[in-house]
């Protein structure tokens, strides 16, 4: 007969998870040097230009081995820049991922480019490089490359697709803070890398963002858009439009850097905590039918997120259900969080060429977005289940966490079905 402690707990049983996840889940970690850090910023009364931004800058470069670095007021910002800076002009194609933020794609429309959408491959939830080729045009510019959840995204493919159609690659590394792929850090692989230090990403600073590259031109591009306080410094001809720029205001706000550059000092090892935890769930997991993107030996990932796929014709228990029924254990779990871009309105419903300001005309009809394109994406987002990233969990708690998820697979011909079983999301 099953007892109490083995029954789920929405069936009447004892919830699994009975520690206290508070402090376990908490993101971001703020503490005393992070404070004095801000405060010494504060009380310099440098308040817009401050050495500590330089500092921030120069810790990217060596981080990710680049020769150029541009902090920004956030990484939305630093994307229009790298697709100003790699030159994306009017009626050119940007192909993207669908399953991203949305600021991995809307800035094309700022630049007057046209996204189109390419599949994810169900690996590791990049860019599916095939679709990727089938997609290309006489009209494609550029990939965006978006590193999902840090998970890295297959780049030597993508990177051969890129050089054999002579298109620029923009990297997305705004969730892979410290992976790295085959012994290169992200961030050292896009034509222009962007780092977002938005308060939930690995190094928050509130509010912040970083273009990485190696070219002088593309960093210069940059710097005009939106940087007119560093043109004087410069050589080229770039000089003379330090009275104007190029119209944006993109510098990053010294007290935001100041949190940046102290946080990025703990990132490693709080990046190490996260991992360690993640992969012992991980391997519980997977011993359930759990898919939790375990990486191959030759990819170092990071946990931005801690997303895990799960296959209901196992068990038959449509995911919604298998949700609510770990939530009743007390599992912090929940769909992901980004709709896909190519079913929402300012697509499907053509905002979108208005926003790019893009008249139709006979050589450039208005590019239709269809909400059934992308059926593998679709098939794949409605499948995935968030946990928390646990930064500062212990073996005990995520022992509960696997513990409620055997519970309720181990019984899942008995949970209540709220909904019907669906393809897509």
């Amino acid at each position: 007969m099953t007892t109490a402690t083995q029954l789920p707990a929405i069936l009447g049983g004892k919830k699994a998870i009975t520690a206290d996840q508070t402090d376990a889940v908490a993101w971001p970690i703020i503490d005393d040097q992070d404070e004095q850090a801000v405060l010494n910023v504060l009380r310099s009364g440098k308040l817009s230009l401050h050495p500590v931004v330089d500092e921030l800058e120069t810790e990217y470069k060596k981080r990710t081995a680049r020769k150029f670095a541009l902090t920004h007021n956030n990484g939305t910002s630093a994307i229009l820049a790298g697709l100003h800076a790699i030159g994306v002009q009017p009626y050119d194609e940007v192909i993207v991922p669908s399953a991203t933020w949305w600021s991995s794609v809307m800035p094309v429309l700022h630049c007057g480019g046209v996204p189109i959408f390419a599949e994810l491959e169900p690996e590791c939830l990049g860019l599916d490089p095939e679709d990727v080729e089938r997609k290309i045009t006489d009209k494609t510019k550029a990939i965006v490359v978006v590193h999902l959840f840090g998970m890295p995204s297959k780049m030597d493919e993508l990177i051969a697709i890129a050089k054999k159609h002579n298109l620029k690659i923009l990297e997305d590394a705004s969730h892979a803070h410290g992976a790295t792929y085959k012994g290169k850090p992200i961030g050292s692989f896009g034509d222009v890398s962007i780092f977002s230090m938005q308060g939930n990403k690995l190094c928050p600073s509130g509010e912040g963002g970083i273009l990485l590259c190696d070219d002088q031109e593309t960093w210069e591009s940059a710097v005009r858009l939106g940087h007119y306080e560093r043109l004087l410094g410069l050589e080229s001809k770039n000089k003379y439009f330090a009275a104007t720029g190029f119209g944006f205001k993109f510098r990053i706000a010294p007290m935001s850097a100041a949190l940046a550059l102290s946080q990025l000092s703990r990132m490693d090892d709080r990046n190490a905590k996260r991992n360690e935890s993640c992969l012992y769930l991980s391997h519980k997991l997977e011993a359930l039918g759990i898919e939790a993107f375990i990486p191959s030996n030759d990819v170092a990932r990071v946990y931005f997120e801690f997303l895990v796929r799960y296959d209901e014709s196992k068990t038959g228990l449509p995911i919604s259900d298998l949700a609510k029924a770990l939530q009743a254990e007390g599992a912090l779990v929940e769909a992901p969080r980004y709709p896909l871009l190519h079913q929402q309105p300012v697509f499907t419903h053509h905002v979108w060429s208005k926003i790019a300001r893009l008249p139709a005309t006979p050589e450039n009809p208005i590019h239709l977005y269809d909400p059934a394109d992308l059926p593998l994406t679709t098939l794949g987002n409605g499948s995935l289940l968030k946990l928390p990233a646990f930064p500062s969990a212990d073996k005990d708690l995520l022992d509960q966490y696997a513990l409620a998820f055997n519970k309720v697979i181990s019984h899942a011909h008995e949970i209540p079905r709220t909904t019907q079983a669906e393809g897509s999301s």
